[in-house]
């Protein structure tokens, strides 16, 4: 199929309306859950494996770290991009018999004995940062070692999940290249990849090719670059009609990138792609009011489960699962129960007329759900449940 030829598909119908009744008996018994479809994460990782220009797959563990969806990555071949010692030490418990081979470590502004820790355990290190070769290179005498760069432009959703550019701060920019050279060359380190990610929920396909483009200008100046890590960031559609990522158009991207530059692996770190459309966050209505013109749905959990929304003004699906099929006979803002203003799962959606203990669906909460989740206002965060 020609690059014309191609439209991207549209997404499937979600997985908790095919699976509705079991959905709703779950929630008869909480009030509040995360729910994981085991499924929805295989055929995610089926998706990438089908790309022919990707050489590696590794799962960006910050997204969601439960121990079922940590094996089932595993037991698929997917390896791990951990950010902190305790993810490591966490995927090591839950898959003791893991490689180490298989962990990328990339701490940020981290601590000298992070470094030092990984070193000892014989994991991948990437630095971000000139520092770290500057004031320890006795660390790194000898090791192999990969550099995230800054590729010079982020992307994604949000300013806050930009993760390059100068308002950012990841990444050694381009300007620092020539000291980095030599900084490397000090610390009888050997560079073996070049690392970079842009951003978060990123839609232009074609971003990617130009992060190896630049990955590759930067990695012709170390001898033993093998790796061009081209992060994650693919995007999520948050819209039941929105079209889904076009992962063929990126694989093309790519693979015109890669005929230029024989002799490079390309690896894909995605965290969110693979597991948000597998969870959603399970809740019933507790209150019903009318203020003004407004109309609000109070649910029974809030920020402190699911911080996406008031933090990037995240778009989430909400859906009243038990009146699925009812006009959408209101508007409505859905609320929690948090004692916050920004407090607010979603502004002015349709909805129809719900009652007290409807079950309502927040869906796309596979990703950075229940591991941002806190305690505030002393409200516990919702259990997680597999299926």
């Amino acid at each position: 199929m020609t690059r014309q030829e191609h439209h991207p598909s549209m997404p499937q119908p979600a997985w908790w309306l095919r699976r509705r009744d079991e959905i709703l008996k779950i929630a008869d018994g909480q009030l509040n859950a995360y729910v994981y479809e085991l499924e929805t994460v295989r055929q995610s990782v089926q998706r990438l494996r089908d790309l022919q220009s990707i050489d590696r797959v590794l799962y960006a563990m910050k997204a969601n770290f439960n121990p079922h969806l940590l094996r089932l990555l595993a037991s698929l071949k997917v390896d791990f991009e951990c950010v902190s010692p305790g993810e490591v030490e966490h995927l090591l418990r839950v898959v003791p018999d893991l490689d180490k081979s298989r962990i990328l470590f990339t701490p940020n502004f981290a601590p000298r004995e992070d470094y030092q820790w990984s070193r000892d355990l014989g994991i991948q290190v990437t630095l971000d940062n000139l520092y770290p070769l500057q004031a320890w290179p006795e660390i790194f005498a000898g090791q192999k070692i990969f550099l995230r760069v800054d590729p010079g432009q982020g992307h994604g959703h949000h300013e806050h999940v930009k993760t390059a550019g100068d308002r950012s701060k990841f990444g050694i920019p381009r300007f620092e290249v020539d000291e980095l050279v030599s900084l490397v060359e000090k610390a009888g380190a050997d560079v073996v990849g070049i690392h970079a990610h842009s951003g978060s929920g990123i839609p232009e396909p074609d971003s990617w090719g130009q992060v190896a483009t630049e990955l590759a200008r930067i990695a012709a100046r170390f001898e033993n670059v093998s790796v061009l890590d081209l992060g994650g960031g693919l995007g999520v559609p948050g819209r039941a009609d929105e079209q889904a990522f076009d992962l063929q158009a990126m694989d093309q991207a790519l693979a015109l990138v890669k005929a230029r530059l024989p002799g490079y692996e390309f690896w894909l770190e995605p965290g969110r792609y693979l597991v948000a459309e597998a969870g959603i966050l399970l809740t019933h209505v507790t209150q019903l009011k009318g203020k003004g013109n407004r109309r609000y749905i109070g649910v029974g959990t809030g920020m402190n489960a699911l911080i996406r929304p008031a933090l990037y003004d995240a778009y989430h699906e909400i859906v009243n699962l038990t009146r699925y099929g009812d006009p959408l006979a209101e508007t409505a803002n859905i609320v929690g129960l948090i004692c916050e203003t920004g407090d607010t799962f979603g502004v002015d959606r349709p909805m129809p007329v719900s009652h007290e203990n409807d079950v309502i669906v927040i869906a796309n909460a596979g990703a950075y759900g229940r591991v941002m989740s806190s305690r505030y206002n002393l409200r516990e965060p919702p259990q997680e449940i597999v299926i």
